[in-house]
């Protein structure tokens, strides 16, 4: 914890909405151990600097009515960009993680100027007609590839075709504070990780990434490459991954594999499963590698697993069917509670990179 003394009491209060949602007085002196004399100042204080507000009364389970209290989701915003090798997913949040507007663009990436600045009148398309750009905190960027924080530099990536890549020119151009992330961390921390404690996130995008989460901080590795799960072997000697390695999990468990290598919308192939036999027997081998790979992750983690990207968001209809697969592997579990849905279906990179904004307000207190 960065704060001491009550700073430290209004980082805690403001850092349980922000993971938490909206509470009461009652809930916050429980749940972070502190009397109610002390909560009933700090969050009178909060709300005097706008960033708390009233909500309204929860429902009575005899005697007084309590208050509902939580972040005033106005009082800022933050804006995310998932950049893929293909698309650009764009978020707009308030305060309360809620999202205001998303899109997705079709742009191919290019590491040239022109692209950036497309990318700059993209993002302005998406919040200049309702909020002031001094309300903004800043905008987060996932990319799929080994980030150096410190640097601003994109180390290795794949998915891109880039190495030793300096990202400061992106910063510069949106002449906007800039955060940077993996696109599966940034995924990861779209779930709240301190909520979480501890998982471990799949995203299942066109390329396949994941993320660890240890008591409820991003595991990242000695060389930020921990939660590499596309490059796992799945099968020996098998189908070749865009890395150069044969057999990758990539190569079997990505959505390119459903999309043939994304020439086709996975919307589309989701809707004819039911309907087109040739698209079932795909889907079927699909969940049946996916099932692999599942179980092998449970065995070294032994943890929760979030089911994310692009097929997680539909793979919340096809869990029984996913279990069966899962049970053929793993005779240590007789139950899948361990297997969630994520939280958000489309967009995840970009919501994650973007709540990383909203601890900034932190030091306004």
């Amino acid at each position: 914890m960065p704060y001491s003394g009550k700073k430290a009491t209004k980082y805690n209060i403001l850092n349980y909405m922000l993971n938490h949602g909206d509470t009461s007085k009652v809930e916050l002196a429980k749940q972070l151990n502190l009397s109610m004399p002390t909560v009933l100042t700090n969050v009178n204080e909060l709300i005097e600097t706008g960033l708390v507000t009233e909500k309204g009364e929860l429902e009575s389970t005899g005697g007084r009515k309590a208050v509902l209290i939580g972040l005033k989701s106005d009082y800022r915003y933050a804006l995310g960009i998932d950049i893929t090798a293909n698309h650009l997913g764009i978020v707009l949040l308030n305060l309360c993680g809620e999202i205001l507007e998303q899109k997705r663009v079709r742009m191919k990436f290019d590491a040239d100027l022109s692209y950036y600045e497309k990318l700059a009148e993209e993002l302005k398309k998406i919040y200049e007609p309702r909020i002031d750009a001094d309300k903004i905190l800043g905008v987060g960027i996932s990319l799929p590839g080994i980030i150096n924080q410190a640097e601003k530099l994109l180390v290795k990536s794949h998915a891109l075709h880039l190495e030793n890549y300096s990202l400061k020119m992106i910063g510069q151009i949106l002449a906007m504070p800039v955060y940077y992330e993996n696109d599966a961390n940034a995924a990861m921390l779209a779930e709240n990780p301190q909520k979480l404690k501890n998982s471990v996130y799949l995203s299942l995008n066109n390329t396949l990434g994941g993320a660890v989460c240890i008591d409820g901080a991003l595991f990242t590795g000695q060389n930020r490459r921990a939660g590499e799960f596309g490059h796992m072997i799945l099968v020996p000697d098998g189908k070749k991954c865009y890395c150069g390695k044969y057999g990758c999990a990539d190569a079997y468990c990505a959505a390119s594999v459903l999309t043939q290598g994304g020439k086709n919308r996975l919307e589309e192939f989701m809707e004819s499963i039911q309907t087109d036999v040739k698209t079932k027997e795909v889907w079927e081998e699909y969940l049946a590698n996916l099932a692999i790979l599942i179980s092998n992750l449970r065995m070294s983690y032994d943890t929760d697993i979030i089911l994310g990207g692009e097929v997680g968001g539909y793979l919340q209809d096809y869990m029984v069917e996913l279990g069966r697969k899962i049970f053929k592997y793993n005779l240590f579990d007789d139950d899948l509670s361990y297997l969630k849905n994520c939280s958000y279906r489309k967009e995840a990179s970009a919501v994650g990179v973007a709540k990383q904004f909203f601890w900034k307000v932190m030091e306004t207190i």
